[in-house]
């Protein structure tokens, strides 16, 4: 149950349940697309007369268009529902310590484009100055897909959501940097900023398979440069207090452990990072020195050479698969997930850290259920990160209204 706030509510209008019923109707138009009017009265449990006002409705607003007519034993052949993702697009940015990214994508998250990557500036402002001119010839190109209406940028650290600053990334080396007003100034677009990680989960979240949990937490690990972890609760986004919540890459594992970028010792992060896998490997000290990668075999050629049977490589990914698993035992014995999804470089080695992950897990969970909880790998290819950026956008027209 949820206590209704004396001092922070909104009340029931005239057309609240109609409100609420388009937003229904919507995404499931969003999620099951091509759908009829009559399917989406069955789905809905409603008269087709009250369905199709709601349609009208979508209609109307351009959020919704009829496409081709499908297929009828008998009478009048359906009229199929699709999202329109015609009139706009999103543009999506990712920084992280060592890259940053960008993609033009649909009100669905579907790519429009090939994603443009350089290396991340160290200054904030040698970034910003990247970043418009990378933007530059995407946002010029004729707009066959619609009108560009915003500009999400996923970063690796605190956000200020109040300010729209990145408060402070320890791998990035940052505190309170403003890249919205920059951004915004040179491109005329609304700009929207948010964790890196939140913005993974939140684009699990509004992934269009219709797969996620029906409720309870679940949570995202992106294991890279850094490690980050966001958490959504039953649709929506853990912040906390601060948005800090979701911060256990920097939860210790060991007091006296290495080094971590964050100024501790012995996160987390400081064990299963990027830098900590290819430290482990060459057999440096992997505490935090200012580089995201150290000299040294990159992760991708570790894994290679795992592959190729070379025992060190091997060696170097269990290691680091033990201390996956004690960090996901704590994040597991904390928010009780339904499903962990796990993103990042690691992901091009998990069919050989899996088995040492959850032989972790089982031989540190308290219940025998919480050591089988759910883990679902995010490749790469599939742009989490990207993805998560342009929901910062698209999203907010799908969102469910506030209610009590």
């Amino acid at each position: 149950m949820r206590r209704i706030n004396p001092s922070a509510f909104h009340v029931a209008r005239r057309a609240t349940s109609r409100e609420i019923n388009r937003q229904i109707a919507l995404n499931l138009v969003r999620e099951k697309q091509p759908i009829s009017r009559a399917e989406l009265a069955r789905v809905m449990g409603m008269r087709r007369g009250a369905v199709s006002l709601l349609v009208n409705q979508l209609l109307e607003s351009g959020q919704v268009f009829e496409g081709a007519k499908g297929e009828s034993k008998r009478g009048r052949r359906p009229t199929h529902l699709y999202i329109d993702t015609r009139r706009s697009c999103t543009l999506a940015v990712d920084i992280s310590a060592s890259r940053t990214s960008m993609l033009l994508m649909d009100a669905l998250g579907h790519p429009l484009g090939e994603v443009t990557e350089f290396p991340t500036r160290r200054r904030p402002s040698a970034l910003v100055k990247a970043l418009v001119a990378h933007m530059g010839p995407i946002l010029s190109q004729p707009p066959a897909r619609g009108q560009c209406v915003g500009i999400g940028v996923a970063v690796s650290g605190i956000v200020d959501l109040e300010r729209g600053r990145l408060k402070y990334s320890p791998t990035l080396g940052w505190r309170d940097v403003d890249l919205v007003t920059p951004l915004r100034a040179a491109t005329g677009l609304p700009v929207v900023i948010e964790n890196s990680v939140k913005a993974c989960i939140l684009a699990q979240i509004w992934a269009v398979t219709g797969d996620l949990p029906a409720d309870g937490p679940v949570v995202f690990v992106n294991i890279s440069d850094g490690v980050g972890v966001g958490i959504g609760i039953d649709g929506k986004l853990l912040r906390g207090a601060h948005n800090v919540a979701g911060e256990f890459g920097h939860v210790p594992l060991n007091i006296h452990g290495p080094a971590c970028s964050c100024g501790q010792r012995g996160c987390w992060e400081a064990y299963v990072s990027k830098r900590a896998i290819t430290a482990r490997y060459v057999g440096s000290d992997p505490g935090w020195t200012g580089v995201t990668e150290p000299g040294g075999p990159t992760v991708r050629e570790i894994v290679a050479r795992a592959r190729g049977g070379e025992g060190r490589a091997l060696e170097t990914l269990r290691e680091t698969a033990y201390y996956i698993g004690r960090g996901f035992s704590t994040l597991i014995k904390s928010l009780d997930p339904r499903r962990v999804y796990v993103g990042g470089e690691i992901t091009l080695a998990w069919d050989l850290v899996e088995n040492t992950v959850r032989e972790t897990l089982r031989e540190q969970a308290l219940i025998p259920e919480t050591g089988e909880t759910e883990i679902r790998v995010v490749p790469l290819g599939e742009n989490p990160r990207l993805r998560g950026a342009a929901a910062l956008v698209s999203a907010p027209a799908f969102a469910a209204p506030i209610v009590a």
